[in-house]
Protein backbone atom coordinates (compact mmCIF):
# COMPACT_ATOMS: atom_id res chain seq x y z
CA UNK A 1 0.00 0.00 0.00
CA UNK A 2 2.81 2.57 0.91
CA UNK A 3 4.38 2.04 -2.60
CA UNK A 4 1.68 2.33 -4.35
CA UNK A 5 0.75 5.43 -2.97
CA UNK A 6 4.32 7.10 -3.84
CA UNK A 7 4.13 5.38 -7.22
CA UNK A 8 1.34 7.62 -7.91
CA UNK A 9 2.68 10.88 -5.98
CA UNK A 10 3.83 13.39 -8.44
CA UNK A 11 7.57 13.97 -8.55
CA UNK A 12 8.58 11.90 -5.32
CA UNK A 13 11.95 10.24 -6.12
CA UNK A 14 14.09 7.89 -3.93
CA UNK A 15 15.57 10.96 -2.45
CA UNK A 16 12.51 11.87 -1.11
CA UNK A 17 11.69 8.31 0.12
CA UNK A 18 14.99 8.60 1.83
CA UNK A 19 14.16 11.53 3.95
CA UNK A 20 11.02 10.31 4.86
CA UNK A 21 12.13 6.85 5.84
CA UNK A 22 14.84 9.05 8.38
CA UNK A 23 11.55 10.78 9.28
CA UNK A 24 9.95 7.69 10.41
CA UNK A 25 12.85 6.52 12.42
CA UNK A 26 13.16 3.73 9.38
CA UNK A 27 10.00 2.23 9.52
CA UNK A 28 8.77 2.05 6.12
CA UNK A 29 5.11 1.82 6.76
CA UNK A 30 4.57 4.99 8.54
CA UNK A 31 6.31 6.82 5.95
CA UNK A 32 2.75 8.31 4.08
CA UNK A 33 1.79 9.76 7.49
CA UNK A 34 0.36 12.99 7.80
CA UNK A 35 2.78 13.52 10.91
CA UNK A 36 5.24 11.89 8.75
CA UNK A 37 5.57 14.23 5.63
CA UNK A 38 4.45 17.28 6.90
CA UNK A 39 8.14 17.36 8.29
CA UNK A 40 9.77 16.59 5.07
CA UNK A 41 10.41 18.74 1.96
CA UNK A 42 8.23 17.18 -0.94
CA UNK A 43 6.82 18.71 -4.36
CA UNK A 44 3.63 20.86 -3.27
CA UNK A 45 1.65 18.03 -5.44
CA UNK A 46 3.41 15.65 -4.25
CA UNK A 47 2.33 16.61 -0.96
CA UNK A 48 -1.19 17.73 -1.85
CA UNK A 49 -1.86 13.89 -3.27
CA UNK A 50 -0.65 12.46 0.29
CA UNK A 51 -2.85 14.44 2.08
CA UNK A 52 -6.06 13.16 0.24
CA UNK A 53 -4.68 10.27 -2.00
CA UNK A 54 -6.82 8.34 -5.03
CA UNK A 55 -7.78 5.51 -3.54
CA UNK A 56 -9.93 4.52 -6.52
CA UNK A 57 -6.77 4.38 -8.66
CA UNK A 58 -4.40 2.69 -5.42
CA UNK A 59 -7.12 -0.01 -5.10
CA UNK A 60 -6.75 -0.45 -8.61
CA UNK A 61 -2.82 -0.41 -9.11
CA UNK A 62 -3.28 -3.11 -6.32
CA UNK A 63 -6.15 -5.24 -7.80
CA UNK A 64 -3.44 -5.68 -10.56
CA UNK A 65 -0.37 -6.99 -8.91
CA UNK A 66 -2.17 -9.39 -7.16
CA UNK A 67 -3.48 -10.62 -10.50
CA UNK A 68 -0.67 -10.35 -12.87
CA UNK A 69 2.04 -11.52 -10.29
CA UNK A 70 4.40 -8.51 -9.92
CA UNK A 71 6.15 -6.99 -7.33
CA UNK A 72 6.20 -3.57 -6.28
CA UNK A 73 9.84 -2.66 -5.40
CA UNK A 74 10.11 0.38 -2.87
CA UNK A 75 13.37 2.11 -2.22
CA UNK A 76 15.18 1.13 0.86
CA UNK A 77 14.04 -2.88 0.22
CA UNK A 78 16.11 -5.20 0.23
CA UNK A 79 15.07 -6.00 -3.62
CA UNK A 80 15.34 -2.78 -5.13
CA UNK A 81 18.40 -2.71 -7.29
CA UNK A 82 21.11 -0.72 -5.29
CA UNK A 83 22.69 0.38 -8.23
CA UNK A 84 19.94 2.15 -9.19
CA UNK A 85 18.88 3.59 -5.77
CA UNK A 86 22.80 4.97 -5.46
CA UNK A 87 21.43 7.34 -8.50
CA UNK A 88 20.26 10.47 -7.97
CA UNK A 89 16.54 11.14 -8.78
CA UNK A 90 15.62 7.29 -8.78
CA UNK A 91 12.59 5.95 -8.89
CA UNK A 92 10.69 6.14 -6.06
CA UNK A 93 9.65 2.42 -6.60
CA UNK A 94 9.51 -0.19 -9.13
CA UNK A 95 7.08 -2.53 -10.85
CA UNK A 96 8.45 -5.54 -11.75
CA UNK A 97 7.14 -8.65 -14.72
CA UNK A 98 9.48 -11.53 -14.19
CA UNK A 99 12.61 -12.24 -11.88
CA UNK A 100 13.34 -8.92 -9.63
CA UNK A 101 16.72 -10.57 -8.48
CA UNK A 102 18.13 -10.00 -11.98
CA UNK A 103 17.86 -6.39 -11.44
CA UNK A 104 21.22 -7.05 -8.60
CA UNK A 105 23.03 -9.06 -11.75
CA UNK A 106 25.92 -6.91 -13.52
CA UNK A 107 24.02 -5.02 -16.12
CA UNK A 108 24.72 -3.65 -19.52
CA UNK A 109 22.60 -0.88 -21.25
CA UNK A 110 22.44 -1.21 -24.77
CA UNK A 111 20.16 1.74 -26.87
CA UNK A 112 20.17 2.77 -30.34
CA UNK A 113 18.33 4.10 -32.94
CA UNK A 114 15.00 3.07 -33.63
CA UNK A 115 14.94 2.54 -37.50
CA UNK A 116 18.06 0.97 -37.17
CA UNK A 117 20.36 -0.70 -40.36
CA UNK A 118 19.96 -4.28 -40.66
CA UNK A 119 24.13 -4.38 -39.63
CA UNK A 120 23.42 -2.21 -36.93
CA UNK A 121 20.42 -4.87 -35.34
CA UNK A 122 22.80 -7.75 -36.79
CA UNK A 123 26.05 -5.66 -34.17
CA UNK A 124 23.48 -5.55 -31.61
CA UNK A 125 22.65 -9.21 -31.25
CA UNK A 126 25.81 -10.67 -31.88
CA UNK A 127 27.44 -7.81 -29.04
CA UNK A 128 24.52 -8.38 -26.53
CA UNK A 129 25.05 -12.26 -27.22
CA UNK A 130 28.68 -12.52 -25.92
CA UNK A 131 27.99 -9.76 -23.35
CA UNK A 132 25.57 -12.21 -21.52
CA UNK A 133 27.64 -15.18 -22.11
CA UNK A 134 30.54 -13.12 -20.41
CA UNK A 135 28.07 -13.04 -17.26
CA UNK A 136 26.51 -9.63 -18.00
CA UNK A 137 22.54 -9.18 -18.13
CA UNK A 138 21.48 -6.59 -20.95
CA UNK A 139 19.32 -3.96 -19.77
CA UNK A 140 17.27 -2.15 -22.74
CA UNK A 141 13.75 -0.44 -23.76
CA UNK A 142 11.78 -2.69 -25.35
CA UNK A 143 11.68 -0.35 -28.72
CA UNK A 144 11.81 -0.82 -32.19
CA UNK A 145 15.23 -1.30 -34.15
CA UNK A 146 18.84 -2.09 -31.49
CA UNK A 147 16.73 -1.75 -28.14
CA UNK A 148 14.78 -5.36 -29.69
CA UNK A 149 17.98 -6.65 -31.50
CA UNK A 150 19.82 -6.70 -28.25
CA UNK A 151 17.22 -8.29 -26.25
CA UNK A 152 16.85 -10.76 -28.94
CA UNK A 153 20.49 -11.45 -28.82
CA UNK A 154 20.82 -11.84 -24.96
CA UNK A 155 17.88 -14.14 -25.26
CA UNK A 156 19.40 -16.64 -28.11
CA UNK A 157 22.74 -16.83 -26.68
CA UNK A 158 20.08 -18.33 -23.35
CA UNK A 159 21.53 -15.44 -21.23
CA UNK A 160 19.35 -12.83 -19.10
CA UNK A 161 17.91 -9.27 -19.98
CA UNK A 162 15.62 -6.74 -18.59
CA UNK A 163 13.32 -4.40 -20.18
CA UNK A 164 12.36 -0.91 -18.86
CA UNK A 165 9.29 0.47 -20.27
CA UNK A 166 7.87 4.11 -20.07
CA UNK A 167 4.48 3.06 -19.35
CA UNK A 168 2.50 0.68 -17.21
CA UNK A 169 3.73 -3.06 -17.20
CA UNK A 170 -0.39 -3.93 -17.96
CA UNK A 171 0.39 -2.71 -21.78
CA UNK A 172 3.41 -3.70 -23.78
CA UNK A 173 4.67 -1.52 -25.63
CA UNK A 174 5.23 -1.19 -28.69
CA UNK A 175 2.61 -3.76 -29.37
CA UNK A 176 4.61 -5.69 -31.85
CA UNK A 177 7.09 -6.26 -29.22
CA UNK A 178 4.38 -8.81 -27.13
CA UNK A 179 5.69 -11.85 -27.68
CA UNK A 180 9.15 -10.61 -27.24
CA UNK A 181 8.04 -8.95 -23.78
CA UNK A 182 6.68 -12.51 -22.84
CA UNK A 183 10.01 -14.40 -23.71
CA UNK A 184 11.67 -11.52 -21.29
CA UNK A 185 9.60 -11.89 -18.62
CA UNK A 186 10.74 -15.70 -18.33
CA UNK A 187 14.41 -14.92 -19.09
CA UNK A 188 14.56 -11.47 -16.60
CA UNK A 189 12.09 -8.87 -15.74
CA UNK A 190 10.06 -5.79 -17.24
CA UNK A 191 10.34 -2.84 -15.52
CA UNK A 192 8.67 0.08 -15.00
CA UNK A 193 8.54 3.43 -12.42
CA UNK A 194 5.21 4.08 -13.87
CA UNK A 195 1.63 2.73 -12.49
CA UNK A 196 -0.97 0.59 -14.44
CA UNK A 197 -2.70 1.85 -17.03
CA UNK A 198 -0.28 4.77 -17.53
CA UNK A 199 0.04 5.09 -20.66
CA UNK A 200 3.42 5.54 -23.11
CA UNK A 201 3.51 9.69 -23.12
CA UNK A 202 6.07 11.71 -24.34
CA UNK A 203 7.23 12.88 -21.16
CA UNK A 204 7.84 9.23 -19.80
CA UNK A 205 10.48 8.19 -21.97
CA UNK A 206 13.28 10.13 -20.77
CA UNK A 207 12.49 9.24 -17.18
CA UNK A 208 12.90 5.81 -18.23
CA UNK A 209 16.07 5.94 -20.10
CA UNK A 210 17.58 7.25 -16.43
CA UNK A 211 16.56 3.96 -15.48
CA UNK A 212 17.82 2.03 -18.13
CA UNK A 213 21.13 3.91 -17.23
CA UNK A 214 21.14 3.82 -13.84
CA UNK A 215 20.30 -0.21 -13.85
CA UNK A 216 23.59 -0.81 -15.42
CA UNK A 217 27.72 -0.09 -14.94
CA UNK A 218 27.84 1.29 -18.42
CA UNK A 219 25.75 2.13 -21.49
CA UNK A 220 26.82 1.08 -25.10
CA UNK A 221 25.05 2.91 -28.18
CA UNK A 222 24.89 1.67 -31.50
CA UNK A 223 23.84 3.42 -34.30
CA UNK A 224 22.24 7.00 -33.23
CA UNK A 225 20.86 10.01 -35.26
CA UNK A 226 21.41 13.44 -34.63
CA UNK A 227 18.81 13.52 -32.04
CA UNK A 228 18.19 10.10 -31.18
CA UNK A 229 16.99 9.30 -27.60
CA UNK A 230 19.73 7.20 -26.97
CA UNK A 231 22.48 10.08 -26.44
CA UNK A 232 19.76 11.40 -23.36
CA UNK A 233 20.52 7.71 -22.10
CA UNK A 234 24.31 8.15 -22.26
CA UNK A 235 24.20 11.43 -21.02
CA UNK A 236 22.25 10.38 -18.26
CA UNK A 237 25.12 7.44 -17.86
CA UNK A 238 27.88 9.82 -17.63
CA UNK A 239 26.07 12.35 -15.14
CA UNK A 240 25.73 8.92 -13.28
CA UNK A 241 29.17 8.10 -13.12
CA UNK A 242 28.60 5.50 -15.41
CA UNK A 243 30.59 3.85 -18.05
CA UNK A 244 29.48 4.95 -22.15
CA UNK A 245 30.60 3.21 -25.10
CA UNK A 246 29.86 3.68 -28.82
CA UNK A 247 29.92 1.52 -32.07
CA UNK A 248 31.54 3.71 -34.61
CA UNK A 249 30.19 3.74 -38.15
CA UNK A 250 30.51 5.37 -41.52
CA UNK A 251 31.07 8.73 -41.74
CA UNK A 252 28.33 8.29 -44.98
CA UNK A 253 25.39 7.51 -42.75
CA UNK A 254 23.32 9.62 -40.25
CA UNK A 255 23.10 6.64 -37.59
CA UNK A 256 26.52 7.12 -37.12
CA UNK A 257 26.51 10.67 -35.95
CA UNK A 258 25.53 10.40 -32.67
CA UNK A 259 27.82 7.63 -31.92
CA UNK A 260 30.79 9.81 -33.56
CA UNK A 261 29.49 12.62 -31.45
CA UNK A 262 30.26 10.22 -28.27
CA UNK A 263 33.04 9.01 -29.24
CA UNK A 264 34.68 12.68 -29.83
CA UNK A 265 33.43 13.45 -26.38
CA UNK A 266 35.08 10.39 -24.32
CA UNK A 267 32.82 7.83 -24.94
CA UNK A 268 34.90 4.35 -25.23
CA UNK A 269 35.35 2.82 -29.12
CA UNK A 270 33.75 -0.37 -28.88
CA UNK A 271 34.82 -2.86 -31.96
CA UNK A 272 33.85 -5.95 -30.40
CA UNK A 273 32.40 -7.49 -26.74
CA UNK A 274 36.15 -7.20 -25.79
CA UNK A 275 36.03 -3.48 -25.52
CA UNK A 276 33.29 -3.18 -23.16
CA UNK A 277 34.81 -6.09 -20.77
CA UNK A 278 37.85 -4.34 -20.41
CA UNK A 279 36.57 -1.17 -19.29
CA UNK A 280 34.29 -2.95 -16.80
CA UNK A 281 37.35 -5.04 -15.53
CA UNK A 282 36.48 -8.35 -16.62
CA UNK A 283 39.69 -10.93 -15.99
CA UNK A 284 40.79 -11.62 -19.82
CA UNK A 285 39.96 -15.02 -19.75
CA UNK A 286 36.64 -13.73 -19.97
CA UNK A 287 36.97 -10.93 -22.01
CA UNK A 288 38.61 -13.91 -24.30
CA UNK A 289 36.02 -16.05 -24.10
CA UNK A 290 33.54 -13.05 -25.20
CA UNK A 291 35.85 -12.94 -28.43
CA UNK A 292 36.07 -16.34 -29.03
CA UNK A 293 32.07 -16.08 -28.88
CA UNK A 294 31.88 -14.08 -32.27
CA UNK A 295 34.24 -15.38 -34.37
CA UNK A 296 35.20 -18.65 -33.39
CA UNK A 297 38.67 -18.15 -32.80
CA UNK A 298 39.65 -15.04 -30.01
CA UNK A 299 39.45 -12.12 -32.88
CA UNK A 300 37.12 -9.61 -33.29
CA UNK A 301 34.36 -10.52 -35.64
CA UNK A 302 33.89 -8.12 -38.91
CA UNK A 303 31.52 -7.43 -41.55
CA UNK A 304 33.64 -9.53 -44.26
CA UNK A 305 31.11 -11.16 -45.96
CA UNK A 306 32.62 -14.53 -45.13
CA UNK A 307 30.82 -18.11 -45.14
CA UNK A 308 31.04 -20.44 -48.05
CA UNK A 309 33.41 -19.75 -51.03
CA UNK A 310 31.43 -17.76 -53.29
CA UNK A 311 31.80 -17.62 -57.10
CA UNK A 312 34.39 -14.64 -58.94
CA UNK A 313 31.53 -12.58 -59.99
CA UNK A 314 29.91 -12.35 -56.71
CA UNK A 315 33.18 -11.79 -54.84
CA UNK A 316 33.56 -9.08 -57.38
CA UNK A 317 30.30 -7.88 -56.16
CA UNK A 318 30.87 -7.31 -52.73
CA UNK A 319 34.27 -6.17 -53.16
CA UNK A 320 31.77 -3.38 -55.27
CA UNK A 321 29.59 -2.93 -52.18
CA UNK A 322 32.08 -2.55 -49.82
CA UNK A 323 31.10 -1.84 -45.93
CA UNK A 324 28.68 0.87 -47.28
CA UNK A 325 25.22 0.75 -48.68
CA UNK A 326 25.18 1.18 -52.41
CA UNK A 327 23.05 1.03 -55.29
CA UNK A 328 22.57 -0.58 -58.36
CA UNK A 329 23.80 2.14 -60.52
CA UNK A 330 26.34 2.38 -58.57
CA UNK A 331 27.42 -1.15 -58.65
CA UNK A 332 26.90 -1.04 -61.82
CA UNK A 333 29.65 1.62 -62.09
CA UNK A 334 31.97 -0.10 -59.83
CA UNK A 335 31.93 -3.55 -61.14
CA UNK A 336 31.15 -3.68 -64.54
CA UNK A 337 28.78 -5.82 -64.45
CA UNK A 338 25.34 -5.17 -66.14
CA UNK A 339 22.50 -4.08 -63.63
CA UNK A 340 20.57 -7.26 -64.41
CA UNK A 341 22.94 -9.37 -63.11
CA UNK A 342 23.69 -7.37 -60.09
CA UNK A 343 20.09 -7.51 -59.41
CA UNK A 344 20.01 -11.31 -59.68
CA UNK A 345 23.00 -11.90 -57.47
CA UNK A 346 21.95 -9.31 -54.74
CA UNK A 347 19.16 -11.88 -54.56
CA UNK A 348 21.14 -14.97 -54.19
CA UNK A 349 23.67 -13.08 -51.87
CA UNK A 350 20.17 -11.77 -49.26
CA UNK A 351 18.85 -15.06 -49.46
CA UNK A 352 22.55 -16.13 -48.41
CA UNK A 353 22.37 -13.78 -45.61
CA UNK A 354 25.37 -11.77 -46.86
CA UNK A 355 23.52 -8.51 -47.71
CA UNK A 356 20.40 -6.97 -46.86
CA UNK A 357 18.21 -4.35 -48.25
CA UNK A 358 18.70 -0.88 -47.15
CA UNK A 359 15.95 2.04 -47.50
CA UNK A 360 16.12 3.85 -50.82
CA UNK A 361 16.98 1.59 -53.24
CA UNK A 362 20.57 0.64 -51.26
CA UNK A 363 22.21 -2.38 -50.23
CA UNK A 364 24.84 -3.26 -47.75
CA UNK A 365 26.84 -6.26 -46.36
CA UNK A 366 25.72 -7.96 -43.25
CA UNK A 367 28.48 -10.09 -41.01
CA UNK A 368 28.95 -13.57 -41.72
Amino acid sequence: MVGAKLVRSPGITGDQVQALVAQAGGDLERICEPEIFAQVDLPPAARAFLARPDQRAIAGDLAWLRASGARLLLWGEEDYPQQLAVTPGAPAALYVLGDPTVLKAPQLAMVGARRASPLGRQIARELAGALTQAGLTITSGLAAGVDGASHEGALAAGGRTVAVLGNGLDRIYPSEHARLAKRIRAAGALVSEFPPRAGPRRHHFPRRNRVISGLALGTLVVEAARNSGSLITAERAGHQGREVFAVPGSIRSPLSWGCHRLIREGAHLVEGAADVLAELRFSPKIQRLASQALDGSGGRRVASGGGAPLDKEYEMLLDALGFEPATIDTLVARSGLSGESIASMLLILELEGRIAPYPGGLYGRLSK
